[in-house]
């Protein structure tokens, strides 16, 4: 599940359709040109997570597939193990491919966080995904995250997240828009993904993320990252 030339990264409910076949073979170009400080977000994530994790900690990865960040975390921390979950076949096979000799540290699961296994975890991440899960299925999302750490474990999450009224809304879809076009991009190409965002994404604003962080149980709900149209945080059990 991931940002690619899609509108967003995929969602535990519908990275299948999105990220299937040769969507998921041109996922990898997608991130580090879509979000600002890609390889930063990584590098930040495990910071944040290794100040409470053990050198040989467990880590649940919801939104797994493409293996990026399966890929940088596990280059950060050669102790960590990691169980990567991900609906869409497809995305997790590239998780595979790119996680290379990293992979005999990370089980791979098919589905949403229903299939992830019970922990306890010594932390948690999701990371570009959120955006793609229903609104009404955040919360218990949340709740299933919170429920498989150890206590006092962090966890991180970033997406995007940005102001819903109007006229905010239409102007930080077309700045997202902007930022990940490249140059020469076929202008019906960018309309259609305008559409994509505004009938596919699911987005809050920064304050309503928080709230429903705390709703789910979560504590020390800490803003890290504000890059343009995302938005990151980690929080605590």
């Amino acid at each position: 599940m991931k940002n690619g030339d899609h509108p967003g990264h995929s969602t535990p409910h519908t990275a299948t359709s999105a990220f299937s076949g040769d969507a998921a073979k041109s996922y990898l170009e997608g991130p580090p040109r879509q979000v600002p400080g890609f390889s930063s977000l990584h590098r930040m994530a495990a910071m944040l997570m290794a100040e409470r994790m053990p050198d040989n900690g467990r880590v649940l990865v919801l939104g797994a597939g493409g293996g990026l960040e399966l890929k940088a975390l596990a280059e950060a921390q050669a102790g960590w193990t990691f169980d990567g979950v991900d609906p869409s076949a497809d995305m997790l096979q590239l998780a595979q491919q790119v996680a290379g000799e990293h992979g005999n540290r990370i089980g791979f699961h098919r589905g949403n966080i229903d299939v992830a296994p019970e922990g306890p975890f010594d932390a948690a991440v999701c990371l570009l995904t959120f955006h793609h899960i229903p609104i009404e299925q955040r919360l218990e999302t949340l709740v299933q995250i919170r429920r498989r750490l150890k206590s006092g474990a962090p966890f991180v999450i970033a997406h995007l997240s940005f102001l819903q009224s109007e006229p905010e809304r239409s102007i930080w879809i077309d700045r997202h828009l902007a930022f990940g076009a490249i140059d020469g991009t076929d202008p019906a190409r960018v309309e259609n993904a305008r559409k994509a965002m505004r009938e596919r994404l699911h987005i809050l604003a920064p304050e309503e993320e928080e709230t429903m962080l705390r709703e789910a149980g979560f504590s020390g709900v800490t803003l890290f990252y504000t890059a343009f149209s995302f938005r990151g945080w980690v929080a605590y059990t």
